[in-house]
């Protein structure tokens, strides 16, 4: 697998006795010397009757293998009612960087199932992958310095078809991450807008995906005047003038198309507050705040890998940087956006929404012509958001129409199971009162008179004056065109810059709308390429109705396949059970 966008070459090894390895990664659930499989199962014992602290702390052991080297990283003991999978990813990030600092140059990473949680191996694999990633401002500095193992091996007592597939979607999934680091976590002038073009070029050079950039500013300022009121002070510097990016995932066979994901990312490159300017050194990390566009790419890259048969997707990324200057947007200005509602401007340091809204508007035009479509903005927007969910959380809001089906909540429940959690936040009419005009001359107000970290529903009230300033607030659950729309806040990803950002809410994005989602039940069917380990089937209780073409093929094919699940997981079994005879002989 080419390793240009995932941190590592991944190699599954059947042979735990390989002598191609200088450590191998052990992590574990549960106490050591109970349930892991020989030889670990022996050394672990004995190590813990001289280390009581060997189950919290774990500790490097040598091990009579080629390998030499064990790093064991234990979760540590497991609360049944609070802890969730993360636990996992978090024993795996330590192992692998005790592993570096120990010398393992090629770690071998040992992936143990627990039944206490769904996707352990998979969500452990990509514990490691997070460990393993470099920045992309110092893969550039030479080439020695891209990867921190040039090959990660992987070995699992799990029958050697799951590992596969585990190994394969943990691939797409990194890989996605993987882009959203590179542009969300890089410096404001490494990721400048024009770069961020550049790269996202490159990205999808080739691909499937179709890419498009609108860049001159007599465009932005007729077609996107909300936008280009926050680019306006940036605009007279080159290197920093804004773009608008748009990416599309169409799959071969239209007619498959059963749903239609649409992304709209804030991209703010750097975030100096504008005329109302951050102080008292609230400045430093601002450089995050293009963390909603990049996760939004980073999204498309796992669609580019995965390429689902009856997804499509666009994207727009809003990459701007909100300059100081003397031509800069000010408070107490009256733009028309887009949608024809006049806005007035309330804090040039709530620029993200604007950034947004008349891509939005764009977007949800787009929407009407499309299956099935679901609209979503991704941003670090407020920080109210921040300190209602804590760092390390999203908090994802829907509308009336997305709200029948429950979108938010299916949102945290992937995000569960991947380790990237979210919240769920509701929208009262308290939130649109807040942002209708208050003067003869405006329709819609930007904010407040305080900072939203200071205000009563300080993260709720921005999805509202997105759903104002972009006019999708008229499809709602009455309308002639419903729309589904889901807004989400990362702004707990947006921390100090000693504390790397991970590429949230890739994982949680690519488990609802491309591996699970709206399924009920996940079906491993013959890969369509050499990425996609399988197709999720829609099974409810009422009948699917199915489009014309092959799209009823694929549904009937993967009906006829649950006759043979069962025979297939008892030869899984078997499988199992003669790789653990091989390991204890």
């Amino acid at each position: 697998m080419d390793t240009c966008y995932i941190p590592s070459q991944l190699r599954i090894e059947p042979n735990i006795c390989s002598p191609d390895y200088d450590g191998i990664v052990l992590i574990s659930g549960t106490p050591p010397g109970e349930q892991e499989p020989e030889p670990f199962k022996s050394v672990l014992f004995c190590s813990a009757q001289l280390d009581c602290a060997l189950f919290e702390r774990g500790a490097v052991l040598p091990i009579n293998l080629p390998a030499k080297r064990l790093v064991y990283s234990p979760t540590g003991p497991i609360d049944p009612d609070y802890d969730d999978v993360r636990v996992y990813t978090q024993a795996a990030v330590k192992g692998i960087k005790r592993a570096l600092l120990a010398g393992v140059r090629l770690p071998l990473l040992v992936l143990l199932p627990d039944p206490r949680f769904e996707n352990t191996e998979l969500v452990t694999l990509l514990g490691a992958l997070e460990a393993l990633y470099v920045p992309l401002e110092v893969r550039e500095i030479s080439n020695d310095r891209t990867h921190k193992a040039n090959c990660l091996g992987i070995w699992s007592p799990i029958c050697s078809k799951k590992l596969q597939g585990v190994v394969k979607l943990a691939a797409a999934l990194e890989s996605g991450r993987y882009v959203a680091r590179d542009i969300g976590g890089s410096d404001p002038e490494r990721m400048a807008p024009p770069r961020v073009e550049e790269y996202i070029h490159k990205l999808f050079e080739g691909t499937c995906i179709d890419v498009q950039v609108i860049s001159d500013p007599c465009i932005l300022e007729k077609e996107y005047p909300l936008f280009a009121a926050v680019n306006r002070a940036a605009s007279v510097i080159p290197r920093h003038s804004g773009r608008i990016i748009f990416l599309t995932y169409e799959p071969r066979d239209p007619t498959c198309i059963l749903e239609t994901i649409m992304l709209v990312g804030k991209g703010v490159t750097m975030d100096t507050g504008g005329l109302n300017i951050k102080t008292g050194c609230n400045m430093l990390g601002m450089s995050r705040d293009k963390c909603g566009a990049a996760a939004a790419a980073g999204f498309v890259q796992t669609v580019n890998l995965l390429q689902p048969p009856t997804v499509k997707v666009v994207a727009a990324l809003g990459v701007v940087r909100n300059s100081v200057g003397e031509n800069a947007y000010v408070v107490d200005e009256v733009i028309t956006a887009r949608s024809g509602a006049r806005v007035r401007v309330c804090n040039t340091d709530s620029e993200g929404r604007f950034v947004m809204a008349d891509i939005l508007y764009h977007v949800k035009e787009m929407a009407m012509f499309s299956v099935n479509p679901h609209i979503l903005t991704i941003a670090t927007l407020t920080g109210h958001a921040f300190f209602s969910a804590g760092c390390g959380y999203s908090i994802a809001i829907d509308n009336s129409v997305a709200k029948t089906i429950s979108n938010a909540y299916k949102l945290q429940a992937c995000g569960e199971v991947m380790g990237d959690p979210f919240e769920v936040s509701v929208l009262r009419k308290d939130d649109f009162e807040h942002h209708k005009g208050k003067c003869e001359a405006d329709d819609v107000v930007q904010g407040g008179s305080k900072p939203s970290a200071q205000s009563e529903r300080g993260h709720q009230g921005p999805a509202a004056f997105l759903l104002m300033a972009s006019g999708l607030n008229k499809h709602g659950l009455c309308s002639r065109a419903p729309i589904k729309y889901t807004h989400i806040d990362m702004a707990g990803h947006l921390t100090h810059l000693e504390i790397p950002y991970h590429g949230n809410p890739v994982l949680a994005l690519g488990y609802c709308y491309l591996i699970q989602g709206k399924c009920l039940a996940i079906y491993t069917v013959p890969p369509t390429c050499e990425i996609a380990p399988c197709v999720a089937a829609e099974m409810e209780c009422k009948p699917i109705t199915c489009v014309k073409g092959s799209t009823a093929c694929q549904l009937q094919a993967v009906r006829s396949m649950v006759d043979e699940m069962a025979h297939e997981d008892q030869n899984c079994q078997n499988e199992c059970t003669r790789s653990n005879k091989s390991c204890r002989g």
